[in-house]
């Protein structure tokens, strides 16, 4: 497993805590791993919740019909790499 920066694990953090994932540590998560389809067993629901999370958190929206979502969504590093490239923006 690849460790964990800082703005993956406060990913990550968010993710558990939005989604009430009780028996997950935010720190055992492998930014490579699928969030979808994985381990962690997200489903779309999960992708709708993780969104909001992140709108609320970061300030913007990750858009539903964005033709990106699947490379966006596809793990905790895509994610997070995705978050940093909108907050540079």
């Amino acid at each position: 497993m690849a460790e964990q920066t800082a703005e993956q694990h406060e990913l990550a953090a968010l993710i558990v805590a939005s989604l009430n994932l009780e028996d997950v540590d935010p720190a055992k998560i492998d930014p490579d791993a699928p969030l979808f389809g994985g381990e962690l067993g997200l489903d779309s629901i999960d992708a709708l919740e993780i969104a909001l999370a992140v709108s609320k958190h970061y300030g913007f929206a990750l858009r539903s019909d964005s033709p990106d979502n699947q490379r966006v969504f596809a793990s905790l590093r895509s994610l997070c790499d995705h978050i940093g490239q909108q907050r540079a923006a």
